[in-house]
């Protein structure tokens, strides 16, 4: 909640993109980047409906939305009300993402390279160096 959203993540995040795969391990996507156009649909019904509560009632309205609140209610109909805090989605496991590599800093944990086909490799080549420690030369 308290970082901006991207909505290929939080497909990927939610399930979105394993439900949009066309099978085998390529993940998928939705034509459009739903869940920005209807998170900020829902926003402005939502200004619009609190604008409306002020103006009867002279009180004003929390709203909270999320990315991940509009990909619950598109994966699972679960739709929230507008004043209701954000639906909670499990959180992903990043351990099959993540490993240890000694360095000279000591162990550092860190992601494994994005891409992956068949004779990729699996992690990176070198650790990271001190800072300063590489010349500065193009390779």
């Amino acid at each position: 909640a308290g970082r901006r959203g991207f909505d290929s993540l939080v497909q990927a995040a939610t399930g979105i993109a394993a439900v949009e795969a066309a099978g085998g391990d390529r993940p998928g996507v939705l034509p459009a980047q739903a869940l920005d156009h209807g998170t900020g649909y829902l926003l402005a019904a939502a200004v619009l409906r609190a604008l409306t509560d002020r103006q009867d009632t002279g009180r004003g309205r929390l709203i909270r939305l999320s990315l991940a609140a509009t990909a619950a209610w598109l994966l699972y109909g679960i739709r929230p009300p507008l004043d209701a805090p954000p639906v909670p989605v499990p959180a992903p496991d990043p351990a099959p993402w993540l490993t240890v590599t000694g360095s000279p800093y000591g162990p550092l944990r860190h992601a494994l390279p994005p891409v992956h086909y068949e004779g990729a490799p699996r992690t990176w080549s070198r650790p990271p160096t001190r800072w300063g420690g590489d010349p500065a030369v193009w390779r």
